[in-house]
């Protein structure tokens, strides 16, 4: 009976240590698209169905090289054209897919954990701030949208530096805003982007895949978590 007790104590130790990363951090820092809401799924379903119709398959592990950036990073649309060897009118395509993607959202609401989570961060006087490479359209929407806006200082978005990720720019104009140390900041992301990105900036990333980016490699996150339930636990468990 000795070996499971000593595991539980191992167990706790490990959850009190967690938890005083985020306690000991200067400024918390959420990813949007795929950590706060789950907007990501029904952008990759949208996309997908739109493959279908010309007989063409958009595998995840595929598909996620453009999450938590942009279709400069990789092109769902280039890659199509290519495939079929046609070119497309994107510009009813997208208005379409958009449409597709507002009505499968209609009734989303927070990730699991994720008001929780906020809220006791800011019970105990952590700063938040979001940084996305959405549109402020898009996030500032969301979070209005949720009742959450509130208890963010600063949301960074595309267009508040000059590159998105996987560039450190937004990770370290967030920084700048806050006047906190990016070795002092922890990031809460979803994406290979915004791992590799967050981690150039110079701060500590606790990746939360979600069922889009599972599949993605996040080594050199200091932590992978399966939810924000989970992060949330750690949190509550380690005061």
């Amino acid at each position: 009976m000795v070996l499971p007790c000593i595991d539980l104590l191992i167990a706790i130790a490990a959850r009190y240590w967690q938890s005083k990363v985020v306690r000991d951090a200067k400024l918390v820092l959420f990813d949007f698209d795929g950590i706060l809401v789950d907007t990501e799924w029904a952008i990759y379903q949208a996309w997908l169905n739109c493959y279908q119709q010309h007989k063409q398959e958009l595998p995840l592990e595929i598909y996620t090289r453009c999450i938590g950036s942009d279709f400069a990073t990789w092109s769902p649309k280039t890659h199509l054209e290519a495939l079929t060897g046609k070119s497309f009118d994107w510009e009813s395509l997208d208005v379409a897919r958009q449409h597709e993607i507002v009505a499968e959202l209609a009734d989303e609401g927070a990730m699991p954990g994720a008001v929780e989570l906020i809220e006791e961060l800011s019970r105990i006087g952590m700063p938040m701030g979001v940084v996305s490479s959405s549109s402020h359209h898009w996030v500032d929407g969301w979070l209005n949208r949720l009742g959450i806006a509130g208890f963010f200082d600063h949301v960074v978005c595309r267009g508040d530096a000059p590159r998105i990720k996987p560039a450190p720019d937004l990770w370290l104009e967030a920084a700048k805003r806050f006047a906190v140390e990016a070795r002092e900041i922890l990031v809460i992301e979803d994406s290979h982007n915004g791992l590799i990105s967050a981690r150039e900036a110079g701060m500590r990333v606790w990746a939360v895949p979600n069922r889009v980016t599972r599949c993605l490699n996040f080594e050199g996150a200091d932590r992978v978590h399966g939810s924000l339930v989970e992060v949330f636990n750690i949190l509550r468990d380690g005061a």
